[in-house]
């Protein structure tokens, strides 16, 4: 019994010894799932890209409430306020826009997540030890490049100057400052300089969906636009189209192509949105799927954002041809209603944009009949709307989620930035003929050099591109968001100010930064 005490006593001992040494209390994660131990050969690293390529599609996709999406809509020429609750309000009102606005730091969060997960897959494809041909490090750190720099256009084009992150940060930071735009500037174009030459063209990337070097190309023509460089944007644009690999719609395709419709509304058909799915369109598809695990990013709430709630009008049921189950988180504007279309466009045709509604419930005694609506329907429930986000699974009817595609480039906005470029130039003949390829696919009236004007060239990419393009984004980038929303949107034109064309920083970033000035936009 004393010999089983003193072995006992000889346990505890060297057990309070081990515990009190500190280096029992550093973790070491050899064989944990770390960015220092996953990114360390190809399979490690193509996780880490999926990784990757999930957070940018939840920069559409992922929200807290169902009207975040609305602030990249509302308060522009383009949307104003319909059936919302919460995040796009100070949008709708911009008064009401300050340092603690919920969107402004979902999206600051969401792009510096981006960036932390890039800077981690781009230090383990450089890291020499990592076993990979050059072919194959210059390929990841390509596409990892070009999603940061994707995250650091957005910020910068949205908030100014911001932050510089360009290495894993390992251990705490409170002392952020804002780098200067130049800085900011030159590190993206390097991103999408590299990724341009070492990523494969569509037809060869490793699966459908991943990043092609037409996309950085397309990406690297709009960062320089904002940049002032109209001569190397246009250049970017013709490397696109003269790539051979695209090209624009102009005959029915895909899976209900013998059912009424016309070219352009067949790209937005769930299955006909990609590529391989005859799409000759697409540059860079999100994809998404149903009933498939990984298919999608929380739900998707475009259709509940775009698509009306007619569907609460008594004698209209939830069905295919209305879109599915929406919600009208926003309107289109009285001005996009009623003054962006002119003659006989493809893109205002019913296909592409229904303004008109009819009661499809059998057992209503109105069945059949156009409906007349109620100055309380034409908030939300029966207003005109693009049909690209029409969804409708039989089996889901009330749809949480929303599982089409996201098409985050195109060719049709390729030539539209190609325009943009050629007009900043003075090349106003050749701005006509580009703009001209997409009027023709539309039928619509033809336009000469006289008509181009800045202010043309954004209500063209409006026509062509609503629904789709991140319209705030673009007003901002063409330092246009004040003067059209005064001129456009009545609903908004008596509350922005100057100083609202960039947004504010979220003040938590603001306050955590203890240790340096991290300076906020003037006005907030």
């Amino acid at each position: 019994m004393k010999k089983l005490n003193i072995l006992l006593l000889i346990f505890l001992t060297s057990l309070g010894l081990v515990s009190c040494k500190k280096s029992f209390l550093n973790e070491k994660s050899d064989s944990a799932y770390s960015p220092s131990v996953t990114f360390k050969d190809s399979l490690g690293l193509e996780a880490g890209i999926a990784g990757l390529q999930e957070s940018v599609r939840e920069q559409y996709t992922m929200q807290s409430t169902q009207s975040l999406l609305c602030i990249f809509q509302v308060g522009t020429d383009a949307a104003i306020d319909g059936n919302g609750n919460g995040e796009e309000y100070p949008y709708h009102n911009y008064a009401t826009l300050n340092s603690q606005d919920a969107a402004a730091l979902y999206y600051w969060t969401w792009a510096y997540r981006v960036i932390t997960n890039a800077n981690q897959i781009i230090k383990g494809a450089s890291d020499s030890s990592t076993p990979l041909s050059a072919q194959g490090r210059n390929g990841f750190l390509a596409e990892a490049k070009f999603f940061r720099a994707y995250a650091y256009n957005f910020l910068i084009t949205l908030w100014g100057s911001v932050p510089l992150v360009d290495q894993p940060i390992v251990a705490a930071k409170t002392d952020f400052v804002r780098a200067p735009i130049d800085t900011l500037n030159n590190f993206v174009n390097n991103d999408l300089l590299f990724s341009a030459l070492n990523l494969p063209n569509i037809d060869a990337v490793k699966k459908p969906g991943r990043i092609s070097k037409e996309a950085a190309q397309q990406l690297l023509a709009e960062v320089y636009l904002r940049e002032g460089k109209p001569d190397l944007a246009e250049t970017q644009c013709y490397n696109v189209i003269n790539s051979g690999k695209f090209s624009i719609a102009t005959t029915r395709f895909g899976i209900k192509s013998t059912l009424p419709g016309d070219a352009f509304s067949d790209m937005f058909i769930y299955g006909n949105q990609r590529r391989r799915e005859g799409n000759k369109e697409a540059i860079w598809v999100e994809e998404q799927q149903y009933n498939i695990a990984g298919g999608s990013s929380s739900f998707d709430q475009h259709r509940r954002v775009w698509v009306p709630s007619s569907y609460q009008v008594s004698g209209i049921l939830i069905c295919d041809s209305l879109g599915g189950r929406g919600l009208g988180r926003l309107r289109l504007s009285p001005w996009v209603i009623n003054g962006l279309y002119k003659g006989n466009d493809m893109r205002n045709s019913p296909y592409n944009l229904r303004r008109n509604f009819y009661y499809n419930d059998p057992t209503s005694p109105k069945y059949g009949q156009k409906v007349i609506a109620t100055p309380a329907d034409t908030l939300y429930r029966i207003v005109p709307y693009t049909t690209k986000w029409n969804f409708f699974i039989p089996t889901d009817i009330n749809g949480t989620g929303d599982y089409k595609d996201l098409i985050m480039m195109r060719l049709g906005e390729t030539y539209l930035l190609l325009a943009e470029a050629q007009f900043k130039q003075g090349k106003v003949n050749e701005a006509a003929v580009s703009i001209n390829v997409l009027r023709s696919r539309a039928q619509a009236t033809l336009i000469t050099a006289s008509d181009i004007t800045m202010d043309f060239i954004l209500d063209e990419r409006a026509r062509e591109l609503i629904g789709e393009e991140n319209r705030r984004m673009t007003l901002v980038r063409t330092g246009t968001l004040l003067e059209r929303v005064k001129r456009l949107n009545i609903n908004e034109n008596t509350t922005i100010q100057p100083y609202n064309t960039l947004l504010p920083i979220p003040q938590t970033e603001i306050n955590l930064n203890k240790d340096a000035v991290l300076t906020q936009n003037p006005g907030y």
